[in-house]
């Protein structure tokens, strides 16, 4: 355990320099990949956007659904298979922006580790299987 402070520590005691911090930690601005998820920033934003909204009443809540209901109801379904087809691409493609992607180090080690558990398990069974033929054999001979 050091006794040196930290750069936090040291901020809070007043002695922050640049050696105290010593380039140990990165401060990230913006994240590498999308994460899938809204920013504070954002959803932030949103909410003063909305917070001066005037509440509806339950029944006025009621009206709104109704008509949204029926407005889907008389619209229907897309029956052209071309636009169902450009939208569901359309909505693979913004999945698949959600996704945070593993950089090329960490697949290296995703696929070592996946072929180094099965040369363990071929192994394994082969064994098994060589060891169990080899007791069959000396019982039935």
């Amino acid at each position: 355990m050091s006794d040196e402070l930290d750069g936090t520590d040291a901020a809070a005691h007043g002695n922050e320099t640049d050696e105290s911090r010593g380039g140990r930690t990165a401060v990230v601005t913006r994240p590498q990949r999308p994460s899938g998820k809204r920013s504070r920033q954002r959803a932030g934003a949103e909410y003063e956007e909305t917070s001066g909204a005037v509440e509806l009443t339950e029944s006025e809540v009621e009206k709104k659904t109704k008509k949204a209901k029926a407005a889907r109801k008389s619209r229907g379904p897309s029956v052209n298979p071309f636009v169902y087809v450009y939208n569901y691409l359309k909505q693979v493609v913004a999945e698949l922006r959600k996704v945070i992607w593993p950089n090329r180090k960490q697949m290296i080690t995703y696929t070592s580790v996946v072929l180094a558990f099965l040369v363990f398990m071929v192994a394994l069974i082969g064994l098994a299987d060589l060891g169990l033929a080899r007791l069959v054999l000396l019982v039935f001979g």
